[in-house]
C-alpha cells in the first residue's frame, strides 16, 4: 500500500474500517482516539488544535464518497461540533444504521467521589442514546487533581451500571473516602475548568486515558447544563482573614497539645513565621484552601515548596515541623475529618521530618534566589542595609552569575 501523503490521509486509512463497526459509541471511541493523537502532540490550546484539524480535515475530504470517509466525517463533526463544515456533514445512504444516532445522547445521572482531604475529586456521570441501536449506556469520569489545579485523568467507557457499582463499592465502608449525586451544572464547571487548564499544558500526564478520551469527553460534558455562573477557584484569604486565622489556632486546643506559645520575642517571630509559610503554601494552590493539609499537602511542603521559597535559620527549621503537626491537626478538626485522617497526616509528618532535616542542612532543593539569601544571611549581612547589600552582591557577582540567581 502507498504510504498516506498527508495526515488527512492518515486517519482515513485508520478509520477504513469505521463502518463495520456495531454502533454509534464504538465509532465515537474510535473518533476520539484518533484526534486523541492530535491533542497529544499539540503544543498549546490543545483544544483549538482539535477542532482546526477536524476543519480541515473535512475540507480536505468533501469530495470523499466512500462510505468509510463519509462515516468517518460524521464522527468527528459529532464529537466536535463547533469545528468549521460540520452542518454540511451528510453520512450518506451508505452509512451504518447507526450513523443516524452519533452524538445523540442525553445524561441519566451525575455523581462525584474522592478523598475526604479533598487532594483529588472524581466526577461521574452516565448517558445513554436516545435509539437504543446507539450503544450501551455509558460513563464519563473525569478526575480533577486539586494539589495541581488540572483535569488529570478522563476515561468514557461501560456498561455505565458496573462502573457506577464499581465506584459505590470501592468507597463503601472507607472513612476516607466519599460519595454522593452532583450536580450536573456544578460538574460541567469544575471539570471545564480544570480541563482548560489541561489543554494549556506543554505535557500532559503520562498514564490514563486523557488524550484519546477527550474529544468524546468534551462532546458529552457539553450536554451538561451550564453553571450558573463561570466556576473559579477559592481565592486566597485576604490580610485580615489570615490574622483571624492565625489568632483562632493560637487560642485553640491543637497549639497547647503542640506547645506552640513561645516564652521569649525570637520564638514568637519564629513561630509567626512559620504560619505565614504555611498560609502562603495553601494560597499558591489554583484551589486555594488554607485548611486543607493532607500527607500529600504536607509532603510538598515541608519536603520540596519551603525549601525552595523560605531561608529558614537553626530555630525556624526546628520548630516548622511541629507548627505543621498542630495546624494540620486544627484544619482536620475545623473541617470535621475522621479521626484516622488526622492521625495519618499527623504519622506522615513525623516520618518527613529526617528528610526535611536533611533538605535544611543540605540546601539542595533552595532556588538560586534562595540559596543567594541563605549566603547573604550566613555572611553576616543586614538585608535591610542598602550599603552593605550593595557591597556584598558587587563582591558576589561572579558566583551569583555561575549559580543563576
Amino acid at each position: 500500500m502507498a504510504t498516506p501523503q498527508t495526515p488527512y490521509d492518515a486517519v482515513l486509512h485508520a478509520a477504513r474500517d469505521v463502518t463495520r463497526l456495531d454502533t454509534a459509541l464504538d465509532a465515537e471511541m474510535l473518533g476520539a482516539a484518533l484526534l486523541g493523537s492530535v491533542y497529544a502532540v499539540a503544543e498549546t490550546d490543545r483544544e483549538r488544535a482539535v477542532r482546526e484539524f477536524v476543519s480541515g480535515f473535512l475540507a480536505a475530504t468533501a469530495r470523499r464518497r466512500t462510505a468509510a470517509a463519509r462515516t468517518i466525517r460524521a464522527v468527528f463533526a459529532a464529537l466536535v461540533p463547533d469545528a468549521e463544515g460540520t452542518a454540511k456533514v451528510n453520512p450518506g445512504t451508505q452509512a451504518p444504521a447507526w450513523s443516524e444516532q452519533l452524538g445523540r445522547v442525553h445524561l441519566t445521572g451525575t455523581w462525584c467521589y474522592g478523598d475526604v482531604y479533598g487532594d483529588q475529586t472524581s466526577y461521574l456521570a452516565t448517558f445513554a442514546y436516545d435509539d437504543a441501536a446507539g450503544g450501551p449506556e455509558h460513563a464519563l469520569v473525569a478526575l480533577v487533581d486539586h494539589n495541581i489545579g488540572i483535569t488529570k485523568d478522563i476515561f468514557v467507557g461501560g456498561p455505565a451500571g458496573r462502573i457506577v457499582d464499581q465506584v459505590r463499592e470501592m468507597v463503601d465502608g472507607d472513612e476516607l473516602t466519599w460519595f454522593r449525586e452532583e450536580d450536573p451544572a456544578r460538574m460541567h464547571g469544575e471539570v471545564g475548568r480544570h480541563l482548560a487548564v489541561t489543554d494549556e499544558l506543554g505535557e500532559l500526564p503520562a498514564e490514563g486515558s486523557l488524550a484519546t478520551d477527550r474529544a468524546l469527553a468534551g462532546a458529552r460534558l457539553a450536554l451538561l447544563p451550564p453553571p450558573a455562573r463561570p466556576a473559579r477557584g477559592a481565592e486566597p484569604l485576604s490580610g485580615d482573614e489570615r490574622t483571624d486565622l492565625v489568632r483562632a489556632f493560637l487560642a485553640s486546643p491543637e497549639a497547647v497539645r503542640f506547645d506552640l506559645d513561645p516564652s521569649d520575642d525570637a520564638g514568637l517571630a519564629s513561630l509567626h513565621f512559620c504560619l505565614s509559610l504555611l498560609l502562603d503554601h495553601a494560597a499558591s494552590f489554583p484551589d486555594a484552601d488554607s485548611l486543607r493539609w493532607s500527607p500529600t499537602v504536607a509532603e510538598l511542603f515541608l519536603l520540596d515548596w519551603v525549601h525552595r521559597r523560605a531561608v529558614l535559620d537553626m530555630d525556624d527549621a526546628a520548630m516548622l515541623p511541629r507548627v505543621l503537626r498542630g495546624w494540620a491537626a486544627y484544619a482536620a478538626r475545623r473541617k470535621g475529618l475522621p479521626g484516622a485522617a488526622a492521625t495519618r497526616t499527623d504519622t506522615a509528618i513525623e516520618e518527613m521530618v529526617p528528610e526535611f532535616a536533611r533538605l535544611y542542612s543540605t540546601g539542595e532543593r533552595r532556588s538560586p534566589a534562595t540559596a543567594a539569601v541563605a549566603q547573604l544571611m550566613a555572611d553576616g549581612v543586614d538585608p535591610d542595609d542598602p550599603v552593605a547589600l550593595d557591597a556584598w552582591i558587587e563582591a558576589n557577582r561572579h558566583r551569583l552569575a555561575d549559580d543563576g540567581a
